[in-house]
């Protein structure tokens, strides 16, 4: 092994299921019968019994019956052959044709009619899918039909790293590890094997998906430091974790284990607080009844069993390297205790000071001729809608200031976003980009500063109402958030046919629903981990919303949930978040009193300072930029080889608004008034000269404009 092992952090003990034996020699049968054996290149009799996959699965799940241990060995049997499968077949021929052929036809074995299996792999997955999916609910199977997809057909991800000799940045690899690596396809059969199937009406909720989504990355980035000598060194890979660490970060190879280390940690202290703090008011939002709770509560067990055994039969096994703590106990470090602490312990309103790099975007900005209309049409229609009026509880205490928005200039990032827009387009692009920043910045001033979890989802409830889809209000506005939405979706939502309003309804919910996360995190003061964060920003900076200013997509569904567009919108609005944090950083932390900004949360995770914090951030900027190009430049033609002309002037024209967009979303930055140091302290100045007056009043004002926290 290049490296030394790290100190892992594991808070599960393993437990072995006592009906291993019957498990490996059922499973030894099975694979023969299916012809596992056949081409001895790619696996022997020996090579199965020397992987052990029955003592995997007896720890993964160390509690079911003899029958459900038989069928999940036969099933992680079958993903590891399918594996070294494509490996023999297509990774080390180069046939892109030929593996995108074999994986399309792995689908039809997960239909009602599938076809006679042609190889052992089909004939593995058909035999298996007929002994699994008709004990589990309809929504389960939807789910595991998905999962397994994902398995398979990305691995053509990695086939393409390989062709091409580009390693992944680390947001893209932890995306697309989650797919190829086949963790959440584990989720899913964790329920089946625990007896755990998850209630339909909560299996998409955030809760349940960050607890797949943590135990998956602590299971790929270990496998990735287990399997590095293996993958890297001798197959060739470049998707490793370690390998992505060593390039990102331009470190040594124990370094990059360390950083990959470092990262279970902190997903695995993600899936502990999430299982503590958000799974009871689920519980109590969805009424999630006692039967249900055990399941899901099962769900979770099942998840730390996997974990614990996991990393029992890495130890075990010789398909990966064997590490210098096989013979013995790995013990818990107090660095990772430390970590967990650090996540809690950032103090409000600490001064911070950043030196922006430079941004060096190809993309150039092209004005809309109507800009000075919207800019004089933003300022009376804030002002109509109360943008300038007393918050809520202190009738003197305004949010914004006309001063205030017309340096904020609104449309000129509008103008950017919708260039070719006519005047009443741009104008109602301008408003909600007015509207999403007054209500992201009142939600912790009114909400957050007091603790009001409650009150902001009362508010967000409100607002769906404001967004009928048959264009018909149901309730009269009370405050300037809900004045400018039932505003604004008027007249946009007037214009769209049914199924684009709801496309705009669902981008406006995520938004609002991702700022209670956020106020989750301002009261309990915790600095969010790396990679939910950078998840979540997505949801916080409302990016499908302003992408989609510029009009409806009309491209087709299998299109957008390509791998090649989602990997092209992913880019470009992690760029354009992370520009924001790079601008907003000082007013957010020292200022707002807020947490949420990746440079700070790179800080706490690295334990280092502002520089070398805002360097990794940069760094993740220019990516991100990199894989838009990458993508835009190479993936997309291939994909479209075989369309016609007009999806193809379709895709162009995406391409393009996702271009504008960033452009304008990085000149918005450089010019407004919103974020540099001296209009920041002339802004807070003014809030403390202003609230209640007169005899006795002196003294609910100050407590009022206290940061959260303060003495």
């Amino acid at each position: 092994m290049p490296y030394e092992m790290p100190d892992f952090y594991l808070p599960y003990p393993p437990r072995l299921n006592p009906h291993l034996d019957a498990a490996r020699a059922h499973t030894r049968a099975w694979a023969a019968r299916m012809g596992f054996f056949d081409n001895p290149d790619i696996w022997t009799p020996d090579d199965l019994e020397a992987h052990d996959y029955g003592l995997m699965c007896a720890y993964a799940h160390p509690d079911c019956s003899s029958r459900e241990l038989d069928l999940v060995t036969d099933w992680y049997v079958w993903v590891f052959y399918f594996d070294d499968h494509f490996l023999h077949a297509f990774k080390r021929t180069q046939d892109h044709k030929g593996a995108q052929a074999y994986l399309d036809r792995l689908d039809l074995f997960m239909a009602d009619d599938p076809p006679e299996p042609d190889n052992p792999v089909e004939l593995g997955l058909a035999d298996l899918w007929a002994r699994t999916v008709p004990a589990m609910g309809a929504d389960w199977r939807a789910r595991f039909v998905a999962v397994t997809r994902d398995l398979t057909q990305e691995s053509m991800w990695e086939l393409l790293h390989i062709r091409s000799g580009q390693i992944a940045n680390p947001i893209e690899y932890i995306e697309e590890r989650r797919k190829v690596g086949g963790a959440g396809w584990s989720a899913c059969l964790v329920e089946h094997a625990a007896d755990a199937e998850l209630p339909a009406r909560i299996s998409r909720t955030r809760p349940i998906r960050v607890l797949t989504e943590t135990f998956s990355d602590a299971v790929h980035l270990r496998n990735d430091l287990f399997s590095y000598h293996r993958e890297v060194i001798a197959e060739g890979e470049l998707s490793n974790s370690v390998l992505v660490c060593e390039q990102f970060f331009h470190c040594d190879t124990q370094r990059g284990a360390d950083i990959t280390n470092d990262m279970i940690t902190s997903r695995l202290h993600q899936f502990e607080h999430t299982t503590l703090t958000e799974l009871p008011p689920l519980f109590a939002e969805h009424a999630i009844t006692p039967p249900e709770q055990e399941r899901v509560l099962r769900y979770v067990k099942g998840l730390q069993d996997w974990q614990a055994g996991g990393h029992a039969w890495h130890l075990a096994s010789s398909r990966y390297t064997k590490s210098r703590r096989e013979d013995g106990p790995v013990h818990v470090s107090p660095a990772h205790v430390s970590s967990a602490v650090r996540s809690f312990s950032h103090r409000p309103h600490t001064e911070i000071t950043v030196r922006l790099p430079p941004f060096a975007l190809p993309f150039t900005v092209r004005d809309n001729p109507h800009l000075d209309r919207a800019r004089a049409h933003n300022v009376r229609w804030c002002r109509e809608m109360g943008f300038f009026d007393g918050l809520p509880g202190l009738p003197a205490t305004a949010l914004w200031t006309e001063r205030q928005l017309v340096g904020c200039d609104f449309a000129l990032c509008a103008s950017g976003i919708v260039p070719e827009a006519d005047g009443d387009a741009l104008d109602r692009a301008t408003d909600w980009l007015a509207w999403g920043t007054y209500a992201d910045d009142y939600y912790p001033q009114v909400f957050g500063r007091a603790h009001d979890l409650t009150g902001a989802k009362l508010s967000n409830r409100r607002l769906r109402a404001f967004m009928p889809l048959d264009l018909l209000p149901i309730t009269a506005p009370v405050n300037a958030v809900e004045r400018g939405l039932a505003d604004v979706w008027a007249r946009t939502a007037g214009g769209l046919p049914l199924e684009q309003r709801r496309v705009l309804r669902r981008d406006v919910e995520v938004m609002i629903d991702s700022w209670e996360w956020e106020l989750v995190n301002l009261i309990q003061n915790r600095v969010p981990d790396p990679v939910d964060y950078l998840e979540m920003r997505r949801l916080t900076f409302g990016s499908d919303l302003t992408i989609h200013l510029s009009g409806p997509v009309s491209l087709p569904p299998e299109i957008l949930s390509s791998r090649e567009l989602l990997a092209l919108t992913g880019a470009a609005s992690d760029y354009s978040c992370l520009v924001n944090d790079l601008f907003s950083c000082q007013k957010e932390i020292q200022f707002d009193g807020d947490l949420h900004n990746s440079v700070l949360v790179m800080r706490n995770f690295f334990d280092c300072g502002v520089d070398e914090a805002v360097a990794v951030v940069t760094d993740l900027m220019n990516a991100r930029l990199a894989q838009f190009e990458q993508v835009a430049a190479n993936d997309l033609p291939a994909m479209l080889a075989g369309h016609g002309a007009d999806l193809r002037e379709a895709v162009i024209r995406y391409v393009t608004g996702l271009q504008d967009w960033m452009a304008a979303v990085l000149r918005w930055h450089q010019r407004t008034a919103r974020y540099p140091e001296h209009e920041l302290r002339h802004t807070h100045a003014v809030r403390w000269t202003q609230g209640p007056t007169g005899l006795g009043t002196a003294a609910a004002r100050i407590q009022s404009l206290l940061p959260i926290g303060a003495p």
